[in-house]
């Protein structure tokens, strides 16, 4: 199973969300991202939100076309799409893919990347990725991985989101570091290439951040 959460971000900076789409997906709908999945035929099982985004005719339509939907107080703890990640953790999907994340309001954007972190820091290795038009944001913690090329995002940086990540190697890469120490703030590794089809990353202590941009 593979559960896709759509948040309230921009719709310009959406990806084609049917090219998401599958037997195997669960659509998942936070606030104004569930009328915009329904908007484009998209229906969403479950949907998350205080709903201060949507007109009372699209919270109408809402309630009348989704089986469960979560309404919260616009005054509580979690923001809803962070509600809606914690739901989807529980289900123990394959993978999680989030959508209408990025863009708008910089503290959301904000929140929203530091979502993929709290995972890796409680051990859940369920894959999470953000993804919008020309981005692909993951986060890993220590251990060696392989990323394959791609195209359309040719672009692959490491973000350290920890004080240190230590002993990171790259190979396969058009700028390859072998167990280098890197601190958070750096910009080292911003903006690498793969130069074959494959390459590999590599730590041993700290958190990544994974960005994958076609620009």
């Amino acid at each position: 199973m593979i559960i896709n959460i759509l948040a309230g971000g921009p719709p310009y900076l959406l990806p084609s969300l049917l090219n998401y789409n599958g037997k195997e997906v669960v659509w998942v709908g936070v606030d104004r991202g569930v009328f915009t999945l329904l908007s484009q035929n998209l229906k969403p099982v479950h949907a998350f939100g205080d709903f201060d985004s949507v007109t009372e005719e699209e919270y109408q339509l809402i309630q009348k076309e989704i089986e469960t939907v979560h309404v919260f107080r616009p005054e509580k703890d979690e923001t809803d799409l962070e509600l809606a990640l914690n739901w989807a953790l529980q289900e123990k999907p394959d993978k999680i893919r989030i959508f209408g994340a990025t863009g708008g309001r910089a503290d959301h954007f904000m929140a929203n990347i530091q979502l993929l972190i709290k995972p890796v820091l409680e051990g859940n290795h369920v894959p999470i990725k953000i993804i919008d038009k020309k981005n692909v944001v993951f986060s890993k913690g220590p251990g060696a991985y392989t990323i394959k090329k791609r195209d359309d995002m040719k672009y692959i940086s490491f973000v350290p989101v920890t004080p240190l990540v230590k002993k990171l190697t790259l190979t396969g890469f058009k700028y390859p570091l072998t167990n280098r120490t890197v601190s958070f703030g750096s910009t080292l590794c911003i903006s690498n290439e793969l130069i074959c089809d494959e390459g590999t990353f590599s730590f041993s202590d700290g958190i990544l951040m994974v960005i994958r941009s076609s620009d």
